[in-house]
């Protein structure tokens, strides 16, 4: 399915949530992102932009079709690196690595990954334990549509499975209790949740 998810992902609907978060995390000049569950690099187009040409965008997928199809459409690997992982068992010492010469990540990003993933707050701990004291975590995720919107429900509800996600998950939730200074929107209906706010490591 790799070589045909961007056609199939929908972005005409999702690409807002992407849009708004990586806004949010208002990543600098030279920042280290780390985006977990990357795919085939739909984010890497707007994070590479954010964080000039002095930055660096980790991405991390278990999927090597998935990242075949992002290390074709960016071949910058100075300024992109790609590391096949499951995002439950982190390879901390090479994703450390992969930030130099920043012993630590600025920002961290899950867009539409976490609910594919029956263990997602065993990522989301490992994953943030690498970031810098006040550095930013976004997550960008699905539920099924609310209020009037939700005659659009069977439609969604399609979607989420045809990708594997669990709408029920709401690791947002998880977001608004360990982060501080959270921003929260919610788009699409309801369909499309984002939440943005700054977590220090434990």
């Amino acid at each position: 399915m790799a070589r045909w998810y961007d056609v199939l992902a929908g972005e005409r609907v999702y690409a807002v949530g992407r849009d708004v978060a990586i806004s949010a995390l208002r990543l600098g000049s030279g920042d280290r992102v780390l985006d977990v569950g990357c795919g085939t690099g739909l984010n890497f187009g707007r994070l590479l932009d954010s964080v000039g040409p002095m930055g660096r965008v980790v991405g991390v997928d278990r999927s090597p079709a998935m990242l075949g199809v992002a290390r074709r459409k960016f071949p910058e690997l100075d300024r992109v690196v790609l590391i096949h992982a499951d995002a439950t068992q982190l390879p901390r010492d090479r994703l450390i690595e992969a930030a130099a010469p920043a012993t630590a990540y600025d920002a961290v990003l899950f867009t539409y990954s976490l609910s594919l993933m029956p263990q997602w707050p065993i990522a989301w701990r490992q994953a943030t334990a690498l970031l810098r004291d006040g550095g930013r975590v976004a997550v960008v995720d699905m539920q099924l549509p609310v209020g009037r919107a939700r005659l659009a429900a069977p439609a969604a509800r399609i979607a989420c499975a045809l990708g594997g996600s669990d709408p029920t998950a709401r690791p947002w939730e998880l977001l608004e209790r360990e982060a501080s200074d959270v921003e929260s929107w919610s788009l699409r209906g309801g369909h499309i949740q984002v939440r943005v706010g700054i977590r220090s490591p434990p």
